[in-house]
């Protein structure tokens, strides 16, 4: 018989299969299966419309500006988490936290000095926030000291390095009595535990309290140059990381429905990557915390984005803006 035995074609790809798996295990390229989600499963994720005041349900319908979650790369979120979603259904079945008459404040902690040659503006960011968060207060608490912070230290590559879990452990009992959430931001890079590099950031959204470091946000801090742009991409970096990770003390889950400011991001390059926006299925969850108006919100963004020229993030606002009005 010529050519190989029935048998003999399976194992052959069993064998190539095994060791394509091999190879890219030792490359460290092994990833999660990750499908986008089709236009009907996201509509439904979104939710029903129909109990929705009119004046608000133009907010959370998809008219083709917002787009759909892209297939992750080897190293990417999505790659390296296996993430369900969640729609607007199961966020309210979750009952997450929402504000009320008493807790109606997002709190911003500062630790430690903020040079103004590397750092972005707090009073930049409260003005961002409070448009972001609309129409709730935003105030940003008087900062603490270096020496004063509440958390063990050490030094990492030639970094120095503050425990999360300490900081965090700390804040729990002292959340002001009007706060929603409080959210401790530093330019010091961070670490949870002995064994880890360090971390971006780390919260506990069920009991209102997290701490974020913007130190790796600077290009200095891996030697690449700075230009004139430096100033809008630090603002940009600190922006987006606040206004997500403020989205989770609402109880919003990181999104596997559309590109959108709830991703979540393995690296800088993926955070860079995605939109300042909320897609329609996040924004509709952020406006049950808020009870606010849309369109007004929108509006206050749009300011905030000219004023900061952040030109794609304004031009965007206002297209939304053009297709909202009545």
């Amino acid at each position: 018989m010529n050519g190989p035995t029935p048998l003999a074609i399976p194992m052959k790809r069993l064998l190539r299969s095994l060791l394509a798996a091999v190879v890219v295990a030792l490359c460290g390229l092994m990833v999660l299966a990750f499908t986008t989600p089709n236009a009907t499963q996201r509509k439904q994720a979104i939710g029903s419309l129909a109990n929705v005041d009119p004046a608000k349900r133009g907010a959370f319908v998809d008219h083709g500006e917002f787009e759909a979650k892209k297939p992750p790369a080897a190293r990417d979120w999505l790659a390296q988490h296996e993430e369900k979603g969640q729609t607007y259904d199961q966020f309210l079945r979750a009952r997450p936290n929402r504000p009320d008459s008493i807790r109606k404040t997002l709190y911003v902690l500062p630790l430690g000095a903020f040079d103004k040659e590397k750092s972005p503006s707090l009073d930049t960011l409260q003005t961002f926030m409070q448009a972001y968060y609309h129409p709730m207060t935003v105030k940003v608490l008087k900062e603490i000291p270096a020496e004063r912070v509440p958390a063990k230290r050490r030094m990492h590559h030639g970094h120095a390095q503050w425990n999360t879990l300490e900081i965090l452990d700390w804040m729990k009992p002292r959340i002001p009595k009007d706060a929603f959430a409080v959210v401790a931001v530093t330019m010091t890079d961070l670490y949870p535990k002995d064994g880890w590099n360090f971390v971006f950031g780390q919260a506990s959204f069920r009991q209102r309290v997290g701490v974020f470091s913007f130190a790796r946000y600077h290009p200095s801090f891996y030697d690449e140059p700075v230009d004139e742009d430096t100033p809008r991409l630090i603002l940009q970096r600190a922006a987006k990381v606040l206004s997500h990770e403020n989205g989770h003390m609402f109880g919003i889950h990181h999104c596997t429905h559309y590109e959108c400011n709830m991703n979540g991001a393995n690296h800088l390059k993926e955070t860079d990557s995605t939109p300042m926006h909320l897609c329609p299925v996040c924004l509709r969850k952020l406006h049950w915390g808020l009870r606010g108006k849309p369109v007004e919100r929108y509006r206050k963004l749009e300011a905030f984005y000219r004023a900061q020229k952040l030109k794609d993030e304004a031009d965007w606002v206002a297209a939304r803006l053009k297709r909202l009005k009545p």
